[in-house]
């Protein structure tokens, strides 16, 4: 028998899902219930944040129990669920070590056909604006239809987004209802690397986060659209990109469209610096100016449109480094590797006793001198930066998806961190010029990983108040 193995990060974002948000998504309808929310179809299950409770049952649980409880579902496809189709690695048993792609533990059947598409067409064309040479593209290849599935002696229609494997079969299907309940969900046993595409000639890869948020862009873009590559994520895991890029070598350029709000910007982050690590380096963020692309659209045909929302880390982090860039004047690099040790230590003593503001002074003080010997390695290769630029500098390293730890765990990290910077700095010989700029990088890297703690710290202190207001306002209903 197999083992499924997920890491412990995918474990952790799985068992951190939001359990109201994930219903939602899925269609269930949930009832104000005083701070909880209340399943309308099971009453006696309440849901609160990322927590459930059966009260008839008496028992409770995190995200993962609550998908195997309630879908019937096994531990490896509950994660999977969680994490949007992002699946674990299949090992066999010992002496085999191969490792194989995660089979689905049910399999994958598409949805039965509706005998027309009218339903379809209605919604795309006239209540998402998608374009309907656009819809008929899709349609023509085998890629879109609608289904008509019957449950409790009721049909229902969707619209049925198919994805293909390197040989043109269906592998994946992503669901979207077309009734005013907002429904959408992958089709169980459906493989996470062939989501909803389109391969083009060109070296260029767009990635979006849902099929009608690909469909919005070629209808805003649709000069010689089908010249280019795009895929459909149906979540925000990498697998179907990757997929993409491994089958078609000729994809050399991505561009990252996925939503505007903050879910999509720090899986941006991440999705980056996979690609990064795949030996991907043309890789932009398209995000667009609304919430998502299919906002977009009804913005460019001057309609009302959901607005973007920033994430919380990019509107503080301007300031941080701002305050940050303005203290290297005063930090003198020859004591950085004195001062910056004396102050983590610090850091860590201050976090213990609950002294917050002045664990971040440190922080701020810290990452002023790794900046200032940064600047300093930087001088030597004659490529001065002003203030302006310093904090340009740093705030270009900090992204959200790798500023989530809780700050008590960060003091032996950062000093790990400081060693390691140290090492390098101390290595004996003369060095060359990637040499030298593989050293100011490492002291930038210390830098930026010292202003996240503040980042982080100010992001969750503006969050407390907003918090307090959404529980009290859900106790009154």
């Amino acid at each position: 028998m197999p083992y499924i193995h997920f890491t412990e990060e995918q474990k952790q974002r799985a068992s951190s899902v939001d359990l109201v948000e994930f219903l939602r998504r899925q269609g269930e309808k949930l009832l104000p219930s005083g701070r909880e929310k209340r399943l309308a179809s099971d009453h006696s299950i309440t849901i609160n944040g990322n927590r459930w409770y059966d009260h008839s049952a008496q028992q409770g649980g995190g995200p993962i129990s609550f998908v195997q409880k309630f879908y019937g579902v096994g531990y490896a496809e509950a994660v999977t669920r969680l994490l949007d189709g992002e699946q674990g690695e299949t090992y066999q048993p010992v002496k085999q070590q191969a490792r194989e792609p995660l089979k689905s533990l049910q399999p994958f059947i598409l949805p039965d056909a509706n005998p027309d598409m009218q339903r379809v067409f209605a919604y795309l064309t006239k209540k998402r604006l998608v374009g309907s040479k656009v819809v008929n593209t899709f349609v023509d290849s085998g890629l879109l239809y609608e289904s008509c599935e019957k449950f409790n002696n009721m049909e229902q229609h969707n619209a049925v987004f198919v994805g293909n494997d390197e040989h043109c079969v269906a592998r994946h299907a992503h669901k979207r209802g077309l009734g005013d309940q907002p429904f959408k969900r992958n089709v169980i046993g459906s493989d996470a690397r062939c989501s909803f595409h389109h391969i083009g000639t060109s070296r260029r890869l767009y990635v979006f986060e849902a099929p009608i948020d690909l469909m919005s862009f070629v209808t805003l873009y649709q000069k010689d659209w089908q010249k280019h590559s795009y895929v459909a994520l149906c979540g925000t895991s990498e697998h179907a990109m990757l997929w993409m890029l491994e089958q078609n070598p000729k994809l050399q350029r991505v561009a990252l469209c996925l939503d505007h709000d903050p879910a999509g910007i720090t899986a941006v982050g991440r999705l980056r610096e996979i690609l990064r690590e795949k030996g991907y380096h043309d890789v932009v963020a398209g995000l667009p100016s609304s919430k998502d692309w299919n906002a977009e659209l009804f913005a460019a045909c001057n309609l009302s449109a959901e607005p973007a929302e920033e994430h919380p880390q990019m509107i503080l982090a301007p300031s941080v480094c701002e305050r940050i860039a303005a203290l290297t004047d005063k930090a003198n690099p020859k004591y950085a590797a004195q001062k910056i040790p004396s102050l983590l230590q610090g850091f860590a003593r201050d976090l213990q006793y609950g002294n917050l503001d002045r664990a971040m002074e440190r922080m701020e003080a810290a990452s002023a001198f790794a900046l200032s010997v940064a600047l300093r390695e930087r001088r030597q290769l004659r490529e001065p930066v002003d203030e302006t630029q310093i904090a340009a500098f740093l705030q270009a390293e900090i992204w959200p998806n790798r500023n989530q730890t809780a700050l008590k765990s960060r003091a032996d990290e950062l000093m790990s961190e400081f060693q390691a910077v140290i090492a390098k700095t101390s290595a004996q010989g003369i060095r060359t010029k990637p040499e030298k700029e593989a050293i100011a990088y490492a002291w930038l890297h210390l830098a930026a990983s010292c202003a996240k703690a503040v980042v982080k710290y100010e992001t969750d202190l503006q969050q407390q108040p907003q918090q307090q207001q959404i529980e009290m306002g859900v106790s009154m209903c």
